[in-house]
């Protein structure tokens, strides 16, 4: 996949030698409580990239996850996923896990608006989602910033991690991007 660049970071595709940083902030306690995907050890994200680069990109009924690096090191701060339903192959989903070093910096707002390009503009799609435990402020403040609308809320919903949590969706549309483009480009 081509990189998707921002100001000060840059959506890439995912290496061997990430593995490393990502098991480092997939495993962090902050982290762990709202992501379903917690490595048990470097070799198994290194696994997992194995996989990714035998993946066709976006393809429906996957997941494809890509590097959030720094633009001027290239160093890897965090991984966005795209998940394109199967049966809604013009949807997309995101979810998002950043280093908490890097929380609060605005980076994760980038990575979002760049993601935003390459769902609407690269790949067509009509509208795109999230899926947010309530009880996570800084992905919901997230949404609402890069300019998401709450759809719903899904009480006790979803069995995660043994219990039963609620579920949050913000969606933006197309047009709803556009629309927002020439207010205020990016």
């Amino acid at each position: 996949m081509n990189a998707v660049v921002a100001e000060r970071v840059v959506l890439r595709d995912l290496h061997a030698h990430d593995a490393g940083a990502i098991f480092a902030y997939r495993t962090d306690p902050e982290n762990m409580r709202y992501q379903g995907w917690e490595p048990k050890s470097a070799d198994d994200v290194r696994a997992f990239i194995a996989e990714l680069g035998a993946a066709e990109p976006f393809a429906p009924g996957t997941w494809y996850q890509l590097g959030i690096a720094l633009r001027s090191t290239d160093e890897l701060i965090g991984d966005c996923g795209v998940h394109v339903p199967q049966t809604e192959p013009d949807q997309a989903e995101f979810g998002i896990t950043l280093a908490p070093a890097f929380h609060g910096h605005g980076y994760a707002t980038e990575a979002i608006r760049a993601m935003l390009r390459l769902a609407f503009d690269t790949l067509g799609k009509h509208r795109v989602f999230g899926s947010i435990d309530p009880r996570n402020a800084r992905s919901i403040a997230l949404m609402r910033r890069t300019g998401f609308r709450r759809e719903a809320h899904f009480v006790e919903s979803l069995r995660f991690k043994g219990a039963w949590v609620d579920d949050a969706v913000f969606a933006m549309l197309a047009r709803e991007w556009r629309a927002a483009q020439v207010t205020s480009p990016p």
